[in-house]
C-alpha cells in the first residue's frame, strides 16, 4: 500500500499535517513492512538545523534530532567531552545503520520483542490482553520488572544521554531521558513523546574536567546484535586517586534504562580496586520472581560494570582549563 509522504521544510510545517516522522527510517520501515505503522509519514529531510552540532554557551554541546549516529560517535567534540555517549553510538547495531540512523530515531524507536513484532501476536503494546513474553520465550527480556512490557527498552543512546544528565528539546522545551520516556507503567508507550510533539535537538552540559567515560555491553554473539547487559560510566577520581564521583547507567535489563545513583554515591571515596566497590556492584540487580528466563542477566551486571569501570579509567581524561580547557 502506497503510503502519503509530506515533505514539510520548517518545524511549523512538521506540526501543521499529521502522521509517522522518519528521520532515518530505519525502525520505521520495517514496522510499516510489518503492519504496526501505518498511515501517512512525515519526512523531515528538509527541515534545516535538525542535522547540526552547535557549541552551547558556558561549553555545552546541543545535537540536532537528525544528526547521524555514526557522526556523534566520530565528533572530535563528542569523543573528548562526552566519551561515553561517543562510545555507545559507536557500539550500537551494525556500521550500515550507524551510517543511516538518527539521534532521534535511536532514542524513539520500539521495542525488539519478537511477540510485539510479530503480526500473530496482539501482545500488551499493541493493545492485546497479556505479555506473551511473560509465560513464553523471555531469554532476552528484562531481569528488573519496571512495567506490565518486559521488553527491554532497545535505545543504547537513552542509557547514555541520562548518564550525562542530557535534555531533550521536544517543541522548543526541554525534557529529562525519563521524562521523555515515560515510567514504563503503559505497556503500550515505549516513550512519552505525544502526537504533534517533535523532537529537535538534545543538550549536553559542559564537559567535567578530569573525568573519564566509557561504555561497553556483554552480547551472545560477536557482531551486530543486541545488548543483554549495556553500561556507561563516567568517573572522576581525586589527587589521591580515590573515587570522586562515579555514574552509572545500565541498560538491556528493564523497560527502561536504569541509573544508580546511590550506589555511585556508595564509592566515593574508595579507590576503584577497592573490594567495596565490587561488593557495591555485586548488588546493582537482583533477580525477579516469575523472571527466570532472563534471571542470567542478574549474574552479568557486575562483570559487565566492572569492565566498564576499567576500561573508563584506562580511556582518556577530559581536558581541564590548563590544557585547553573543555569545550
Amino acid at each position: 500500500m502506497t503510503a502519503t509522504v509530506y515533505l514539510p521544510d520548517s518545524l511549523e510545517g512538521v506540526r501543521a499535517v499529521s502522521g509517522r516522522l522518519r528521520a532515518g527510517g530505519t525502525d520505521l520501515t520495517e514496522l510499516r513492512h510489518k503492519g504496526l505503522a501505518e498511515g501517512p509519514v512525515i519526512d523531515l529531510r528538509d527541515v534545516p538545523d535538525l542535522d547540526t552540532l552547535t557549541a552551547v554557551e558556558g561549553g555545552g554541546l546541543r545535537i540536532g534530532a537528525k544528526v547521524r549516529i555514526a557522526r556523534l560517535a566520530a565528533d572530535p567534540a563528542v569523543v573528548t567531552g562526552w566519551g561515553g555517549v561517543a562510545a555507545a553510538a559507536g557500539g550500537l547495531a551494525t556500521p550500515q545503520i550507524r551510517a543511516r540512523a538518527s539521534l532521534a530515531g535511536s532514542l524513539l524507536q520500539e521495542v525488539r520483542c519478537w511477540y510485539f513484532r510479530s503480526p500473530e501476536f496482539v501482545c500488551l503494546k499493541k493493545g492485546g490482553p497479556t505479555c506473551y513474553a511473560r509465560t513464553g520465550d523471555a531469554v532476552f527480556h528484562s531481569v528488573v520488572d519496571r512495567g506490565p512490557c518486559i521488553a527491554p527498552h532497545p535505545s543504547t543512546l537513552a542509557a547514555a544521554l541520562w548518564a550525562y544528565d542530557a535534555q531533550v528539546v521536544v517543541n522548543g522545551h526541554p525534557r529529562s531521558v525519563p521524562e521523555l520516556l515515560g515510567d514504563g507503567t503503559d505497556p503500550r508507550r515505549t516513550h512519552a513523546v505525544q502526537p504533534g510533539e517533535v523532537v529537535e535537538a538534545v543538550t549536553l552540559p559542559p564537559p567535567v574536567p578530569g573525568e573519564q567515560a566509557a561504555y561497553f555491553r556483554a552480547i551472545h554473539r560477536a557482531r551486530a546484535e543486541w545488548p543483554l547487559v549495556e553500561c556507561v560510566v563516567r568517573v572522576g577520581l581525586d589527587a589521591d586517586g580515590a573515587i570522586d564521583h562515579l555514574v552509572l547507567a545500565l541498560g538491556g535489563v528493564a523497560n527502561r534504562p536504569l541509573r544508580f545513583d546511590a550506589a555511585g554515591e556508595a564509592c566515593v571515596g574508595l579507590r576503584p580496586d577497592d573490594p567495596k566497590v565490587d561488593d557495591v556492584l555485586a548488588n546493582l540487580v537482583g533477580t525477579t520472581p516469575g523472571l527466570d528466563q532472563s534471571a542470567y542477566k542478574a549474574l552479568l551486571v557486575p562483570g559487565t560494570v566492572r569492565q566498564t569501570l576499567d576500561m573508563a579509567l584506562a580511556g582518556p581524561v577530559v581536558p581541564g582549563a590548563a590544557d585547553g580547557g573543555a569545550r
